[in-house]
């Protein structure tokens, strides 16, 4: 298969670019805005994806699959609508446009995000929660969902989208993410430091590591989407956790005391993300998709990423 993979100098594309390589049966075409220095990738594309010329240029050869993973996240999107609709929306609408017009029916899996509900404080959250973003870039995801699911409906692509919760632990870089903090209490357990959760003992988070990402992103390409419901949209499963309880595993896996850290709770951060309320997402666990087992576990394969 020839896969384009957008994003994939950031921190699940580059694993994902590692994972696909392993298997060596692909073509991988690694596109971002800046080069991955130890890229594995067989081709590798270094541009603006609001340039409908450089789109063009990444799909002058047809593609059989297109994991659309680059994005301007939510604090970024907040803080910079027009480039968040250039980025989120324009961009994604023009490559989605050149993989359906460079292949017959190229499988596109499209990484949304739980940020698409809303308020996932009101549960319990199923597969048929009515998505009512509040975030700009929540918003921006359900409309892609919709028209990924209007391009599967017409035969021009063969579509999925994978809505991912919080992923941990990422790079200690800026990365426009307002829930940053929660890779943030990885790194500072690790290094002996001190933190200030901006959130209280009692929030609760929904996440996954990256290795379980990449893996049900390996997954998605090779579903069998007539399984998909209506709307080729699933919530992908996923540990739900304490700010309290993942504190004390954090901690004793970095072997630290749990008095590194103390609470600050910001009202508009806990809002956000700590009050995501117990779920019951089975649909896309019947098709395969899986998650970390365990807080414990989640734990583990965080701090491996590290």
């Amino acid at each position: 298969m020839r896969i384009v993979i957008t994003g994939a100098a950031g921190f699940i594309g580059r694993a994902l670019v590692k994972a696909l390589a392993r298997e060596g049966l692909h073509e991988i075409v690694a596109v971002d805005y800046a080069l991955c220095p130890e890229s594995e990738a067989t081709e590798e594309f270094v541009g603006d994806l609001c340039s409908p010329e450089f789109v063009a240029e990444v799909f002058e050869q047809p593609c059989d699959a297109l994991l659309h993973l680059a994005t301007l996240p939510g604090g970024a999107a907040e803080q910079n609508r027009s480039l968040a609709q250039r980025i989120n929306v324009d961009a994604s609408l023009s490559l989605l446009d050149a993989a359906r017009g460079s292949a017959k029916c190229p499988r596109v899996i499209f990484a949304s995000s739980i940020a698409a509900y809303g308020n996932l404080s009101k549960g319990p959250i199923t597969d048929d929660t009515p998505l009512r973003p509040q975030m700009i870039y929540g918003g921006q995801k359900a409309m892609l969902e919709t028209w990924v699911e209007t391009l599967t409906r017409r035969g021009d692509v063969n579509g999925v989208s994978l809505r991912l919760p919080g992923i941990v632990a990422r790079p200690r870089e800026p990365s426009g993410m307002k829930s940053a903090f929660l890779s943030d209490l990885f790194h500072a357990a690790k290094a002996g430091e001190h933190f200030t959760s901006p959130v209280s003992p009692t929030a609760t988070m929904w996440l996954m590591s990256r290795p379980c990402a990449v893996q049900n992103l390996l997954h998605a390409l090779l579903l069998d989407t007539s399984k998909l419901p209506t709307s080729k949209a699933l919530t992908l499963p996923n540990v739900r956790v304490s700010m309290e309880d993942l504190v004390a595993i954090v901690s004793h896996q970095a072997g630290c005391t749990e008095n590194f850290v103390d609470y600050a709770p910001d009202e508009t951060l806990e809002a956000a993300f700590g009050r995501q309320a117990e779920h019951n997402l089975h649909r896309a666990s019947a098709l395969g998709f899986g998650d970390d087992r365990s807080a414990v576990q989640l734990v583990a394969n965080a701090f491996s990423c590290i």
